[in-house]
């Protein structure tokens, strides 16, 4: 959806230009692609640098939203710095040991930031994320293709079930959570919009697209093709993704519906693992029901798979009570 107003918003929080190392592309071009992918917005994320802050400008409109950022590459893992100002470029000379990440994360938080763990299991030099998740806003546990032979594509896998193990101790014991993101990271000629995070936000701007993540108001998408509708429902509430059922005493039905994913598969996730699991028909729009007990977990989410196992979409979750 592209507009001004409250809605659904496509975008790709991490895309690379002929600026970063390995990118092949101008932001003219990307530009161009993302429009094409169905995209309503992506992030400029070059590594350590912000040379093409000046250039979006030119390129953004009504239709297309460009948030700046910078992909901080550190000596122990890459880290997404969102919604900085034009120009401004976060130190990336530190790793673990320096315990120096909190007062970047600071430095990007003070300006309205937003800091997301980007491809915690990515196998090359740097690229394993060994930074606690404290501190950061957002996990990237979906990176480019969801399964891929190329010996540096990130095991998304890995990072969606340390991120998936992680959330009923956030929600229970820590007030809070950190919502899961989906980007392309792109460098090459189609490749941009794949995966991408689909945002509620109150308009296409950039106060209000980081506030919509950062709330966990999102899913993930495989493309434009892919669409995913989740709410629960009890007594006379229904909320969605992100929301929360305030009274936990109260039947609770969970509601799917998707559109894109011929003969997929539905699964919900709850504190105590995979849950439910139902077939979508072969013309890919179907829709699930399933009755969950609100008082056995503190949340549920959603994955759909196609046949073979690949990722489709995935849902933050909705909280429980």
């Amino acid at each position: 959806m592209s507009g001004s107003g409250s809605g659904w918003y496509r975008g790709d929080c991490h895309v690379h230009s002929v600026c970063s190392h390995g990118g092949e592309l101008t932001p003219e071009y990307l530009a161009d692609e993302a429009r094409a992918a169905g995209l309503d917005f992506l992030a400029a994320t070059e590594h350590n640098n912000a040379d093409t802050h000046g250039t979006w400008g030119r390129y953004a409109s009504d239709d297309l939203l460009v948030v700046l950022g910078q992909e901080v590459t550190t000596r122990t893992g890459h880290w997404l710095a969102l919604g900085v100002r034009p120009g401004q470029v976060v130190d990336w000379r530190y790793g673990v040991r320096d315990e120096a990440v909190g007062r970047h994360l600071d430095e990007v938080h003070r300006g309205g930031g937003l800091c997301v763990a980007a491809h915690p299991h990515a196998p090359y030099d740097s690229g394993t994320f060994l930074y606690p998740y404290e501190g950061f806003d957002v996990v990237e546990v979906w990176n480019g293709p969801w399964s891929s032979d190329l010996p540096w594509q990130a095991d998304n896998e890995a990072a969606l079930a340390e991120w998936g193990r992680g959330l009923d101790v956030d929600i229970r014991r820590q007030g809070g959570w950190r919502p899961a993101m989906g980007n392309s990271d792109a460098h090459l000629s189609g490749q941009i919009g794949v995966p991408h995070t689909v945002v509620r936000a109150e308009e296409l701007s950039t106060d209000a697209v980081l506030a919509g993540i950062r709330a966990g108001r999102s899913w993930i998408a495989e493309s434009a093709a892919v669409e995913l509708s989740f709410t629960v429902s009890g007594g006379a509430q229904r909320v969605g993704i992100g929301g929360q059922l305030e009274h936990r005493d109260e039947p609770a039905v969970a509601r799917v519906r998707v559109t894109g994913v011929p003969s997929g598969v539905v699964s919900f996730h709850t504190g105590r693992g995979k849950t439910y699991v139902a077939s979508l028909p072969g013309t890919g729009v179907g829709e699930v029901e399933w009755h969950v007990d609100a008082m056995d977990s503190a949340f549920v989410r959603v994955e759909v798979r196609h046949p073979g196992g690949g990722m489709a979409a995935l849902s933050n979750p909705i909280i429980l009570g």
